[in-house]
């Protein structure tokens, strides 16, 4: 039985720190399926499509990543992929008490289906979608953080 892990997040934008989790990741299941967030309630810079995109792009030679967007409880999406874990990444210890606390109610709603944490490359460790926001928009230096199609939007988001 094929191995599957649901890699959630808003991803607005997928950052360096992203993509090597889900390329590591790629090592130890066989199928990861990166699920983009559609959050009403967050105001993301990226709509879900570009987010969409980005991700596809950035994956497009992977055969072992899919992408699909995320509108529905987490668990009822692995549970409809068939997957049996749910891959989440852990940059600092303030990241912890959080991703604890989704991991025990995703338990406690669907027994079979465990959360699996990494931890990024050190160079990437610092990295959110957030700080790459206020850099961009300062127009700071991105090149080492982001894919280039990434970095092309966000110039164009913020000239």
């Amino acid at each position: 039985m094929a191995k599957i892990a649901v890699y959630p997040g808003t991803f607005d934008p997928i950052t360096n720190g992203h993509t090597d989790l889900a390329k590591r990741g790629c090592k130890i299941f066989d199928k990861i399926i990166i699920a983009v967030a559609e959050n009403p309630q967050k105001n993301t810079l990226f709509s879900t499509s570009e987010r969409i995109n980005f991700v596809q792009n950035i994956f497009s030679n992977e055969k072992k990543i899919e992408v699909y967007p995320l509108n529905k409880l987490l668990v009822q999406f692995a549970k409809d992929h068939s997957a049996t874990v749910i891959l989440r990444g852990l940059r600092a210890v303030s990241d912890f008490e959080y991703e604890v606390q989704l991991a025990s109610m995703n338990r406690s709603m669907e027994p079979d289906i465990e959360s699996v944490f990494m931890s990024p490359a050190e160079e990437f460790g610092f990295l959110s979608s957030s700080i790459i926001k206020d850099i961009a928009r300062h127009d700071g230096k991105l090149e080492k953080f982001v894919h280039k199609d990434v970095l092309e939007a966000l110039r164009k988001k913020y000239s």
